[in-house]
């Protein structure tokens, strides 16, 4: 699949990124509600609870991918959809900060660089799914063919990756290698086979030279992020190393709360859940006491209780009709009750923002 005009994105995305590095990392304004007691080298932005939603939807579409092409073509996925619900989602969340929070420049400038890039891959990946992919699939006589099975593969260890990693560090040249050594040459479904062979190709390599750029820009541009979450507890849990062995503890206080870190990112969600469902409750996250952003896969039919808790948006799941998004604005003070219910109700627990 030629990708005229992704070059220009990812040349401009560099520009972008390089010109407004010392905007993207200069401290911003502190709107902490109250004084925090959380260092100050600890603490971010009331905001990014927001704005890290369109980053991790590029987490939440590949996944939803990986589900979809275990068994079902390529040709077949919303990719159309996602584009719309990435751009929703963005508008939601720029919607929630506007008049809240100063404007964090750096932040928009690096959302808007890869939703369109994100955006012009979707493009052009269901152009080419709908015009070839489409007509090799309907070829198929004796089901998925080894290269449909490393595609399927490979998606989801990307979505492993993703989810505790940046997606520029993922090792696309390797999946490259090994999609000329791994599949026959030859086989049933020959058309199949190389029109895969050579889609799989163009992807790989092309996201590999991207993955390249992208590094390169960002450890010139950014200072290298803290991979965890300061936190304050209400009380220290008993036993806990075993269950989060990440969990630790920087200072206790005479009232018994604590101040400790814990994983950022996709870590966080688990170890946030694991201390709710031990009763603690969430005093600062990051430095805030305001609110923070988390979303849930509820059935399709789901409403929320009158308990206070602020739907900002939902999104169907284009790919599985009886289920939809909600990403809910809750006080980091209820966060633990709503995790709790939540997680009492057999609901999946998608994502915890933390800043």
């Amino acid at each position: 699949m030629k990708t005229p005009g992704h070059g220009q994105i990812i040349l401009l995305s560099l520009v972008i990124l390089s010109l407004l590095a010392t905007i993207a990392s200069a401290d911003h304004p502190d709107l902490q509600q109250g004084s925090s007691i959380t260092p100050k080298e600890h603490q971010r932005g009331p905001e990014q609870t927001f704005l890290t939603f369109p980053e991790w939807f590029l987490v939440h579409s590949p996944a939803e991918y990986a589900t979809f092409v275990k068994d079902q073509p390529p040709s077949e996925f919303p990719f159309i959809g996602h584009i719309k619900q990435l751009w929703q989602s963005y508008g939601a969340v720029y919607g929630a900060t506007r008049n809240k929070y100063p404007f964090n420049f750096g932040y928009h400038v690096m959302i808007v660089v890869i939703s369109t890039s994100t955006t012009v891959e979707y493009l052009l990946r269901s152009a080419y799914e709908t015009l070839i992919g489409r007509v090799s699939a309907l070829t198929r006589t004796h089901g998925m063919t080894e290269e449909d099975l490393l595609a399927a593969r490979v998606a989801q260890n990307y979505v492993d990756f993703i989810r505790v990693r940046p997606f520029y560090e993922y090792n696309f040249f390797g999946d490259l290698v090994s999609l000329w050594k791994e599949p026959s040459f030859v086989g049933p479904d020959m058309f199949r086979k190389w029109e895969r062979r050579y889609a799989l190709t163009t992807e790989y390599l092309t996201k590999a030279i991207y993955g390249w750029f992208i590094k390169k820009a960002t450890q010139a541009s950014y200072d290298l992020a803290l991979d965890v979450t300061a936190v304050v507890i209400n009380r220290l849990p008993a036993d806990i190393d075993g269950e989060l062995p990440q969990f630790k503890v920087l200072e206790s206080f005479p009232d018994g709360s604590a101040l400790v870190t814990v994983p950022r990112y996709d870590a966080f969600k688990v170890y946030s859940i694991a201390l709710a469902k031990r009763g603690i409750e969430f005093q600062e996250i990051a430095g805030n006491r305001s609110v923070i952003l988390v979303s849930a896969l509820v059935p399709r039919e789901w409403a929320p209780g009158d308990d206070g808790t602020e739907v900002l948006f939902t999104q169907p799941i284009l790919t599985q009709p009886s289920l939809k998004r909600v990403a809910l604005v809750v006080s980091v003070a209820e966060l633990a009750n709503l995790l709790r219910r939540l997680d009492d109700s057999d609901l999946v627990i998608e994502h915890v923002y933390d800043y």
